[in-house]
């Protein structure tokens, strides 16, 4: 089912810039497609699909307009909203089927019904009036353990990262552009152990080894693969050309241009 009049709107509270989840993110594609990389899977939603992301990882993503249009509803369920939620409805709580970043939702028509029924709400400004967010929010969440009440295990579970492997963490997700802060959390270390485990492995600071490891694998995707800057400081890391483009010639003692042939 599509609806012509869905507009983009954003329900629930602020979240991060950075590519971090810090929050269950509903996402739903009114117009167009939104295609995402956890690090270790592609995956792409079009119009009309939908999908949760859970909290507490990294994605990366891309959105094609359809017609030069580019329309999408994000719903942040949030962890004060979810514990009011447990305490006023007690769902029943289930093992989560996996530990996938993109949580695939099977087909359900009450899902774009409820998308539709959000634009009456619709401020002008792309958000739902603050009187009914709770409200059209505890509407889904219902929706999503009608259909999937193994979800329950997933968004009522309030653990924070326990501590893993930090080299091998670090080395599969340094392209990320996230912060040392959030590094930190999601390898289950303050920050201050964060930093000290870090050099006792990579003998250097983390904010250093990140941009070095960056660099090594443009310096690589240029050389031997021919790709154009452009394309791939963004997927690297870097917030902009260049910053990307002046860190390469500081290190390398050239510019990424004299590489391509």
């Amino acid at each position: 089912m599509r609806f012509t009049e869905i507009k983009s709107c954003f329900i629930g509270p602020a979240i991060s810039p950075e590519q971090f989840i810090s929050e269950h993110t509903f996402i739903y594609i009114g117009k167009g497609a939104i295609t995402g990389f956890d690090g270790n899977a592609q995956h792409t939603l079009k119009t009309g699909e939908y999908c949760v992301l859970r909290k507490n990882c990294l994605v990366r993503y891309n959105k094609e307009k359809e017609n030069n249009e580019f329309e999408k509803v994000v719903i942040v369920f949030d962890e004060d909203f979810l514990k009011r939620f447990l305490d006023k409805y007690k769902p029943n709580q289930e093992a989560p089927v996996s530990a996938d970043v993109l949580v695939k939702l099977r087909e359900n028509r009450l899902i774009p019904n409820f998308v539709h029924s959000l634009i009456p709400y619709y401020d002008g400004q792309g958000r739902i009036m603050e009187t009914f967010v709770d409200v059209k929010r505890e509407e889904l969440m219902l929706i999503l353990l009608q259909s999937q009440p193994e979800l329950a295990g997933i968004f009522f579970d309030f653990g924070v990262p326990e501590k893993i492997n930090l080299e091998e963490f670090m080395n599969h997700n340094y392209r990320f552009n996230v912060s040392i802060e959030r590094f930190a959390y999601l390898t289950g270390r303050s920050l201050s152990a964060f930093k000290r485990d870090f050099r006792a492995i990579f003998h250097e600071t983390p904010n250093r080894w990140l941009v070095y490891k960056r660099l090594q694998e443009a310096h690589f995707l240029i050389a031997k693969k021919q790709q154009k800057s452009s394309d791939i400081y963004l997927d690297l890391g870097f917030e902009d050309l260049s910053h990307f483009s002046f860190a390469f010639k500081k290190q390398f003692g050239y510019a990424p241009t004299e590489l391509v042939r």
